[in-house]
């Protein structure tokens, strides 16, 4: 494991610190049943029943998990 030799200034520690930024999720747009829907990519989608109510999960068109 790497250990610095001198300590790190408090202001360096901030400096280094204020360049991790979060980063907005790609999201892709699809249309299903004439609605638009934004989903992450590579990510499993929850199928829901008519009622709202969560079914499975489904990824590339197959069922994965259960809700």
């Amino acid at each position: 494991m790497a250990v610095p030799k001198r300590k790190m200034s408090r202001s360096n520690t901030r400096h280094r610190r204020s360049q991790w930024k979060a980063q907005v999720p790609g999201l892709v747009k699809t249309v299903e049943n004439g609605r638009v829907v934004y989903s992450r990519p590579h990510h499993a989608k929850l199928v829901e029943d008519s009622n709202g109510n969560p079914l499975f999960l489904e990824y590339k068109g197959r069922k994965v998990a259960d809700a």
